[in-house]
């Protein structure tokens, strides 16, 4: 009788062991329930196209190489990175092609951080092919016309808990 007794409670070692493996969960059901009150604080970043200037012409292979940069500006409180950009370029309401910049393989602790008010300029590269449809397009670039430039995409926003993507539009 006394065996059975025993089998029917649980002994003090193992509750232990199991409030500390629910405590645990509780911990990290926190850290998640935390780590939500930095998405509004992502969502207040802003990013514009800054400018747009050829960085090479190759005439030989008929393609330029183009220098845009971004600003980012953060109006949050929370200090935020940016690791990665996509975007369509148009000149004159014309396609130019997509690329991206990525430092997606930089650690968090690497990269250029973003305080609160402060705007900072990302550089980045893009090749332009020459085509029958942008000839007059690229032309106009080759030479140094003023052009309208939009370009639409996507970048990323991340803190130490949290990341989202945001979709942006920026003319100049």
């Amino acid at each position: 009788m006394r065996n059975e007794e025993n089998n029917l409670f649980i002994k003090p070692s193992k509750m232990i062991v199991y409030a500390a493996i629910g405590a645990m969960f509780a911990f990290m059901g926190g850290i998640v329930y935390f780590s939500t009150f930095d998405i509004p604080e992502l969502e207040q970043s802003e990013l514009e196209l800054l400018s747009v200037n050829v960085k090479e012409i190759d005439s030989i292979d008929n393609r330029m190489t183009l220098n845009l940069v971004f600003g980012i500006t953060n109006h949050g409180d929370r200090t935020v990175t940016v690791p990665e950009i996509s975007w369509e370029l148009f000149a004159d309401g014309k396609s130019l092609g997509s690329s991206s910049y990525s430092i997606s393989d930089i650690p968090l602790t690497g990269r250029a951080l973003l305080t609160s008010g402060l705007q900072v300029p990302i550089q980045s590269e893009m090749t332009i092919n020459l085509t029958d449809e942008i000839e007059d397009v690229y032309n106009a670039i080759a030479v140094g016309e003023n052009l309208d430039y939009r370009v639409v995409g996507q970048y990323t926003v991340e803190t130490a808990w949290q990341v989202i993507d945001m979709q942006f539009e920026s003319s100049i």
